[in-house]
């Protein structure tokens, strides 16, 4: 039987090892959401930050994108994992708690361990609901490994309950996801990372490589156009929680790379003239006006060595595919 979690409540089951156990830190505040999202649209130019992409439906059509043939970042760095996963266990260690940030649905970390034999599996992510049917399946598969999901949103602070366990740890953070942060925002978050670490911990990472336009623009708006059903959910959730009155059909996915900052953008770009109403508020578009809902920053390797030593890790191997698209750093 299932009952609901409380902030900062350890929900506890009969056996540990073949049930997972789950930790609640996020809890969405309705009037913050509400505030944040109409501060955003309100801003010029107008922006919502992309945790809100994530709710049980934009979680799963992101796993579709990821199986996408345009989108290489995830069998890329699946291709990088596996082709170096002794050496990646050499340095890392074996028997540790794996830390897996921004979980989704615990694939990527589950590949992991057999070469890295952790102790315990700790899954944090936003979409607490998404995140229990993941690592419940997962428990059933390996028994041996004590598993705690965390509902928590990492994206300004990243904070770990008790219950995550004391002893080396290899936080995990897979997918480029480090790419959402602006560069001054992801050495924040490193220097958090490397804090959540502890002595002797690691941080594990993938990093999306700078590239031909070309094949960044295609990533982020595939043919199918399962990108762009991505994109356009987030005024699904932008009605449910501000309660306006957007229509999808008012707006068009678009992708493009800035080659000056570095990073792809994506937006949703207004079909015609109109206002976005809400209680207490409202947000005129013109014709081709564009609400920023993510960015996705490249790196050169070189590049993101430097950030990851201004974090204060001070060793930092890397290993690459043969193309030289994506890079996975060991950071100790």
């Amino acid at each position: 039987m299932e009952f609901p979690l409380r902030q900062g409540m350890l929900v506890a089951h009969t056996d540990a090892m073949t049930s997972p156990r789950f930790v609640q830190l996020y809890r969405e505040d309705s009037a913050a959401l509400r505030q944040e999202l109409a501060l955003g649209l309100m801003g010029e130019p107008a922006s919502v930050s992309p945790k809100f992409l994530y709710d049980a439906l934009g979680s799963r059509l992101f796993d579709a994108i990821t199986e996408l043939p345009e989108y290489y970042p995830t069998r890329t760095e699946r291709t990088i994992l596996d082709a170096h996963a002794a050496a990646i266990a050499g340095h890392a260690g074996r028997g540790r708690t794996l830390i897996d940030l921004g979980a989704g649905n615990c694939a990527k970390a589950a590949s992991l361990f057999q070469v890295l034999a952790p102790l315990r599996y700790v899954a944090v992510d936003i979409s607490v609901d998404y995140l229990r049917e993941a690592l419940s399946s997962l428990q059933r598969q390996h028994p041996g490994i004590e598993m705690i999901g965390v509902g928590a949103d990492f994206s300004a602070a990243l904070t770990l309950p008790p219950e995550a366990g004391r002893g080396e740890r290899l936080l995990f953070y897979p997918g480029s996801s480090i790419g959402n942060f602006t560069p001054d925002d992801a050495l924040r978050f490193l220097r958090q990372a490397r804090a959540a670490a502890g002595a002797g911990g690691a941080l594990l990472i993938g990093v999306d490589l700078v590239k031909p336009r070309p094949v960044l623009e295609l990533a982020y708006d595939d043919p199918l156009k399962v990108t762009a059903a991505f994109n356009l959910n987030l005024l699904r959730r932008i009605n449910a929680l501000l309660g306006s009155d957007a229509r999808i059909e008012d707006f068009e996915h678009v992708a493009l790379f800035d080659e000056r900052a570095s990073r792809i953008e994506m937006h949703l770009q207004a079909r015609r003239a109109l206002t976005l109403h809400w209680p207490d508020g409202e947000r005129r578009l013109a014709a081709g006006e564009r609400i920023h809902t993510e960015n996705s920053y490249k790196y050169t390797v070189g590049g993101f060595e430097r950030l990851l030593h201004e974090a204060g890790f001070v060793r930092t191997p890397h290993w690459t595919d043969a193309r030289g698209w994506f890079a996975v750093f060991l950071a100790a």
